[in-house]
């Protein structure tokens, strides 16, 4: 009975976190448009440049080296966990996996290191 729950927990968990991404990424566009609504109706002039800032804020300028430094992490978590595992065989495949966020943080870094910051 308990191993019946394994990949229903495997199939629930990834659900559950992209159910609450879209959940809040609605909220999010929810609340600037009742913004909006109060701002109109309060009677101020709204300018198209400015919807669309609200629509679509401006990433910071660190974003790159802080996603890059999350992966590095995710990286680092894996390789170590994968070398707390007394099996063999195991640590070579965590070896492996923590290979493609290492990879896709230096990528991050590399980017963040050659975007041109105002």
């Amino acid at each position: 009975m308990n191993e019946l729950w394994i990949p229903i927990a495997g199939i629930l968990a990834p659900a559950a976190v992209i159910g609450l991404l879209v959940w809040l990424r609605y909220r999010i566009r929810h609340d600037m448009q009742q913004t909006i609504r109060l701002a109109l109706d309060k009677g101020q002039e709204l300018s198209p440049e400015l919807v669309d800032r609200l629509g679509h804020p401006k990433p910071t300028k660190d974003k790159d080296l802080r996603l890059g430094v999350i992966w590095l992490a995710v990286a680092a978590a894996l390789a170590i966990f994968g070398q707390v595992i007394p099996d063999p065989e195991a640590n070579s495949i965590f070896w492996g996996i923590s290979a493609f966020p290492l990879f896709i943080g230096l990528a991050y870094l590399i980017i963040w290191r050659f975007a041109e910051r105002d």
